[in-house]
C-alpha cells in the first residue's frame, strides 16, 4: 500500500477522532477491523461500536485535541506517537500520550493497537 494512502488513513483517524465523527470515523476501517485501545481492553469492532464508542466519549470528554507527534510507515503498517489534550465534563484538563500501531488491508484500518495509560487520563478529568 502506497505510504500516502496509510498517511491519509492514519490522519483521517486521528481528524475523525478529535472530531467526535463516529459515522466518518467508522469508514475509515475494513468490515471486519479491531481495536484495542487500549491494549489488554477487550478488542473493539469499529464498524459495529462506533456509535457505542463515541457516545461514551461525549460523556467524559467536551473537547479533545489530537497531535501525530511522529509518524512512521513500512509496508502496511504505521506506528502513531500521539499526544492527547483534554477537557473533561467537569471542567478539568488532561493530558496522555501513546503509541497506536496501524495494519491496512484493502485501503482501510485492519487493527489498531493503542499503548497509554487510559485510567490516567480519566483521573485527571475528573479530578
Amino acid at each position: 500500500m502506497p505510504p500516502e494512502t496509510i498517511r491519509a488513513l492514519v490522519d483521517a483517524y486521528f481528524t475523525q477522532l478529535q472530531a467526535m465523527n463516529p459515522q466518518a470515523w467508522a469508514e475509515n476501517f475494513t468490515e471486519d477491523a479491531l481495536i484495542y485501545d487500549p491494549v489488554g481492553n477487550p478488542p473493539s469492532k469499529p464498524r459495529e461500536n462506533a456509535e457505542e464508542f463515541f457516545s461514551l466519549l461525549t460523556l467524559a470528554f467536551k473537547q479533545l485535541q489530537l497531535s501525530q507527534d511522529h509518524v512512521f510507515i513500512n509496508s502496511n503498517q504505521a506506528a502513531v506517537k500521539w499526544t492527547m489534550r483534554a477537557e473533561g465534563k467537569s471542567g478539568k484538563r488532561g493530558t496522555a500520550e501513546g503509541i497506536s500501531v496501524f495494519v491496512m488491508r484493502d485501503n482501510k484500518i485492519q487493527q489498531v493497537s493503542s499503548y497509554w495509560d487510559d485510567k490516567a487520563m480519566m483521573a485527571q478529568i475528573r479530578g
